[in-house]
């Protein structure tokens, strides 16, 4: 009998892979003899390297080698060459689309994910909005292995285990220095979902104030990230930028295991420190927790959100704001960020 070899689809950006991860362990660990196969981009493959024994991994260059349709034709003759017996469809674009269509034609099983976005469009209207929670990403991404014939039970903590990352694996001056750790990654791909860095400096000046020998480690690479975190170390030596010191994505999910919290946005840096079981205090703007995207296992106690009606307005984030002064943001007093951020230090799990 031909072995069950599951292919697993999900590109996008790094927030939406990372959510994929808790439910491709479970699946894993609860059927251990079929083999999964996830196709990504290459940033993601950290993401499942040693996640069990029974996943592989497979990168995918879209915009070069695999571009258009007569790309998309030569990546299914590769896919189609490694014999899958099923196939979930973690994305349902167009790519994605274009790809089941071919596999469904061969007569493999298929299936893909529902996006509720009828639910979506609800809670973001502009009139009568309906502001009522929408099944999770990863609920989605269950429901989907279900139509395969694979239903999941959810059992996952973090890509280490029970314990941490392996710290040794991080410069000398950041393994035993003894000092409370937190992370904060102050920026997101678009405006509504991102705190305004002036008052983002605050929270990092109120830290400092009430702990002297913190070590604040700042996550995030761009333009943007260079100017600002550039800015916050030369004034406080307790911050560090990880741009510095840190050169790949598993150094970086080391460090996070090791944080007492991680202070982020909406964002992918949420999602990676939720596959390390650390506590994020996520501050949210445009977008809603209802939309489903909140971190795995994090807690919407320790959501920083406005009470506004007009919010959400967008689930992604990328909408411009119809007030035109994101009050949903500017209107966050960086107390209350640190009064949550001091609620999760008091009380360490």
């Amino acid at each position: 009998m031909k072995k069950e070899h599951l292919l697993v689809i999900r590109f996008s950006a790094m927030g939406d892979v990372a959510m994929v991860v808790p439910v491709v362990y479970s699946l894993a660990r609860q059927y251990p003899d079929i083999r999964i196969t996830v196709l990504s981009r290459a940033f993601a493959q950290p993401l499942f390297e040693g996640l069990a024994p029974n996943v592989g991994f497979m990168a995918a260059d879209l915009k070069h080698e695999y571009k258009g349709i007569k790309g998309l034709n030569a990546l299914y003759r590769r896919l189609a060459a490694k014999q899958f017996t099923a196939v979930a469809d973690l994305h349902n674009v167009l790519r994605s689309e274009y790809l089941r269509m071919r596999f469904q034609l061969g007569h493999y099983r298929v299936a893909h994910i529902n996006k509720h976005r009828k639910g979506r469009r609800r809670i973001t209207a502009t009139n009568h909005k309906q502001l009522v929670q929408q099944p999770t990403s990863f609920q989605n991404y269950v429901d989907v292995f279900a139509k395969l014939g694979y239903p999941v039970e959810m059992h996952f903590r973090s890509i280490f285990g029970d314990g941490k990352g392996n710290i040794t694996q991080l410069p000398a001056d950041m393994q035993h220095d003894g000092a409370l750790r937190i992370g904060i990654a102050p920026f997101a791909a678009h405006e509504g979902k991102t705190y305004p860095p002036q008052l983002m400096h605050q929270v990092v000046e109120q830290l400092i104030e009430s702990h002297p020998d913190i070590r604040i480690y700042l996550f995030g690479r761009g333009e943007q990230e260079e100017h600002y975190f550039g800015q916050w170390c030369e004034q406080h030596p307790q911050c560090i930028s990880i741009n510095s010191h840190l050169t790949s994505l598993r150094q970086e999910l080391i460090l996070m295991s090791h944080l007492s919290v991680m202070v982020s946005m909406d964002s992918s840096n949420m999602h990676l420190a939720s596959l390390t079981a650390t506590p994020v205090v996520s501050i949210w703007g445009a977008t809603h927790p209802y939309a489903g995207f909140m971190g795995w296992g994090q807690s919407v106690e320790n959501a920083v959100q406005m009470p506004l009606d007009c919010r959400p307005c967008s689930i992604y984030g990328q909408k411009p704001c119809m007030r035109g002064d994101w009050a949903c943001l500017h209107g966050i007093a960086p107390e209350t960020i640190v009064e949550k951020i001091e609620h999760i230090l008091s009380n360490p799990k």
